[in-house]
């Protein structure tokens, strides 16, 4: 799998270094290097990428602010000269923290648990691990267990989903919503939007065209789906 990069540093050495740290690692593909989020926002919204070396210390905009401003946003991996904002990075679901001056080893390092992170789950996988009660889930560089009763629903984010769940937080496998639909129980789970799968124990009520599950959240019935979901509703309903 090729890691697509973008660096993001004001100053230049700095940018220079770590353009060419992503060059000289084979997994990694340079997409662009920028003084500032604001430079490279055209590109996050128009091309794919994966991955995004961003330093925190920067003018206009620091780097964690402006991680705060994307939707769907790449993988995070913060560097600055600074330890005291290693807390605040990691909120953020960070995969990583570098702390300059960064030697190679300690980018190649942070770079391999992107790697860990960010490969595919394949369909063999999928089919390997799951079961009617419990999947493994490829998140965080790790094979997490979970209980597919503590699911509480699915969204849909581009080329990964977040798994909410009951009593830990969401996962962020990189699988498509699709394919993660066909490994869960049919009778358990339905697909309501083309961004969401609810368990269908989680319902508390349906609100026009919400569903209301659990903690109040609130999960929109699109057109494409709502015949399948009142059948559901119908056949469950008294009166």
């Amino acid at each position: 799998m090729i890691i697509k990069c973008l660096a993001i540093d004001d100053e230049p050495l700095a940018l220079s270094k770590m353009a060419s740290y992503i060059s000289r690692t084979p997994f990694l593909q340079l997409s662009g290097a920028f003084r500032s989020g604001c430079e490279a926002y055209d590109l996050i919204s128009k091309t794919r990428i994966d991955l995004m070396f961003v330093d925190i210390n920067m003018p206009d905009i620091n780097g964690l602010d402006f991680v705060r401003t994307l939707h769907d946003n790449p993988r995070i991996i913060f560097t600055t000269a600074f330890s005291e904002y290693a807390i605040e990075g990691f909120k953020l679901n960070a995969l990583d923290y570098l702390l300059k001056p960064i030697g190679y080893n300690e980018f190649l390092k942070a770079a391999n648990k992107a790697r860990s992170y960010l490969e595919p789950v394949t369909h063999d996988e999928m089919k390997e691990t799951a079961s009617d009660d419990y999947l493994f889930i490829k998140s965080d560089y790790k094979m997490t267990r979970i209980s597919v009763n503590d699911i509480i629903y699915i969204e849909g984010m581009r080329e990964y989903v977040r798994i909410h769940l009951d009593s830990a937080k969401p996962l962020m496998p990189l699988i498509s919503l699709r394919s993660l639909e066909k490994q869960l129980p049919s009778d358990g789970f339905m697909r309501v939007h083309r961004s969401y799968i609810v368990n269908l124990d989680k319902i508390i009520s349906v609100e026009h065209s919400r569903i209301v599950i659990a903690g109040k959240i609130y999960i929109p019935v699109s057109e494409q789906y709502k015949e399948s979901f009142q059948k559901y509703i119908s056949s469950h309903s008294l009166g």
